[in-house]
């Protein structure tokens, strides 16, 4: 039996980055262990149980037998998708049933006891399921990530895992057809949340959307241009010195690296890099980890001590030395808060890490695996046009992402091309023409930019949250949230109970 096995693990909300450095990864690990002490405090000081949730009371992680390929019966290759339901709140038998949905990282008995979608089912009687996704966490087969297994890693094989799982729990709750289900995700499975609703209108009533980036896209310039306006945002300790600093620093760092090998030693003293940046693609990976710091930042605004904008902008304002030394006090910075003795820009150390699929990784997010999906789905490449906003450097290449997709993967640049043209025609991008399906958004968090922001139609609606930032309405409440925040839940509560009555009432739109 497990039970609460997994307290000092990274988990909670999904996860969403690429780009030619790894440290955004460590940030959103140290994000998730955050988010996970958070959880923990909430469930045990809320009323949510009737006593102090005890370990023998947990729910307990449950794994259901799936096909590798729903489209192809021929093939007979299964893996086991682990999920976990709460019943503690459920007014049985024609309370609704939530869903949480799973993406690029691992879930846990946690999924099922906090967070914005368990506050909903306290008020409104809700059956609670989260279930991971396909190829993360522990929902993974024996013979692990090698490529013969990874071809059948899309977001596709995904929907149909989550109808299989209606499919089940519907006959061992003894649910109609017509009971009522409302799916819930944040970043990519925010996504996966609109299309459900999308692709499965008979199984699911209803979605909430959060930080989903509905719209797949090679380039994804404009990602670096939301976080130089969140520089810049005085609401969140941003300022336009802050930006102006910032652009300076990296200006003054490109340049370094563009003169020669005294130079760039130099610049690897400075910043503390494991080795010197021989080829240009170390050098788009050491100006991409120290981009990923204040992109982590922004995406994570708030949650990570150290690591927000009103700290790093007070860094690169107030430092008595040049914007390029404000630089290297925050790189410092970073590697003193994340306890690395170096920075570590080596482009084959990055290709060897997304090769390796022997060291299968049970916790958090999967590297491997999403990076897979990037390259045959979504894109989303995070690339710096300096003319465009960015505030970075030109060497944040599209380049180095699209070359990690054909060494590692063998998926070349057409093959790319295509499957996000795809992607985009069998859900419709930004505007799927759904219906019940509401996008919640927050105008710091980059990913705003691939999302719906406005009422596509009557039944399909959206909200946009002033100050907040990734995924922040999933998040247990805080005395700390922001006003436009408390009220963006409350309209989500509000529209939640709107469609609950519909569905009661039995009104189609």
């Amino acid at each position: 039996m497990r039970v609460l096995a997994s307290l000092s693990l990274v988990i909670f909300l999904q996860v969403l980055h690429i780009n030619a450095g790894r440290h955004f990864w460590r940030i959103t690990d140290h994000v998730h262990r955050l988010r996970l002490e958070r959880q923990r405090s909430y469930v045990t000081k809320t009323k949510l149980w009737n006593e102090p949730l005890q370990f023998n009371r947990a729910p307990i992680a449950e794994f259901l037998k799936q096909p590798f390929d729903h489209f192809d019966r021929q093939c007979r290759k299964s893996f086991e998708q682990r999920f976990w339901v709460n019943t503690a709140f459920w007014k049985q038998p024609y309370g609704p049933v939530f869903l949480l949905i799973g993406g690029e990282a691992s879930l846990s008995e946690y999924d099922v006891l906090s967070g914005e979608h368990v506050d909903l089912a306290t008020k409104f009687g809700a059956l609670v399921v989260a279930a991971e996704h396909r190829f993360y966490g522990e929902s993974i087969c024996a013979a692990g990530l090698e490529m013969s297994n990874l071809q059948y890693l899309s977001s596709q094989q995904a929907l149909a895992d989550l109808a299989v799982l209606h499919a089940n729990l519907s006959h061992r709750f003894n649910l109609p057809r017509n009971h009522t289900w409302i799916s819930f995700g944040g970043s990519y499975p925010g996504s996966l949340s609109a299309w459900f609703r999308l692709k499965f209108p008979h199984l699911v009533f209803a979605a909430v959307a959060s930080s989903a980036p509905v719209r797949a896209q090679l380039d994804f310039q404009d990602y670096n241009k939301v976080v130089a306006n969140s520089l810049s945002d005085p609401m969140i300790g941003g300022s336009k010195e802050c930006l102006a600093n910032v652009r300076s620093a990296f200006s003054t760092l490109g340049a370094a690296l563009e003169k020669g090998m005294p130079f760039v030693k130099h610049v690897a003293k400075d910043f503390k890099t494991c080795t010197i940046p021989n080829s240009l693609r170390d050098k788009g990976q050491l100006v991409a980890s120290l981009a990923d710091i204040f992109m982590g930042a922004v995406q994570y605004n708030g949650e990570l001590a150290g690591i927000n904008v009103a700290d790093l902008c007070s860094t690169m304002v107030n430092s008595t030395t040049s914007p390029y030394g404000a630089l290297q006090d925050v790189a410092n910075q970073y590697l003193e808060r994340m306890e690395l003795p170096c920075l570590d820009i080596d482009f084959v150390h990055f290709l060897k890490f997304l090769s390796n699929t022997t060291s299968v990784k049970m916790i958090g997010t999967g590297e491997r695996q999403w990076y897979f999906q990037t390259c045959t789905e979504f894109g989303y490449y995070q690339t710096c046009n300096v003319s465009l906003g960015c505030p970075f450097s030109k060497l944040m290449s599209l380049d180095d992402s699209l070359v990690a997709c054909s060494k590692v993967f063998g998926v070349e640049t057409s093959e790319i091309t295509f499957s996000v043209a795809f992607t985009n025609e069998f859900y419709g991008a930004a505007h799927p023409r759904g219906s019940r399906i509401l996008f919640v958004n927050g105008d710091i968090d980059p990913w705003h930019a691939l999302s719906i922001l406005r009422n596509e139609t009557i039944s399909e609606t959206a909200i946009y949250i002033r100050g907040t930032a990734h995924c922040a309405n999933m998040l247990p409440p805080s005395d700390s949230d922001p006003r436009t925040l408390r009220l963006a839940r409350q309209k989500i509560e509000a529209q939640v109970g709107a469609w609950l009555k519909k569905a009661r009432l039995g009104v189609a739109v």
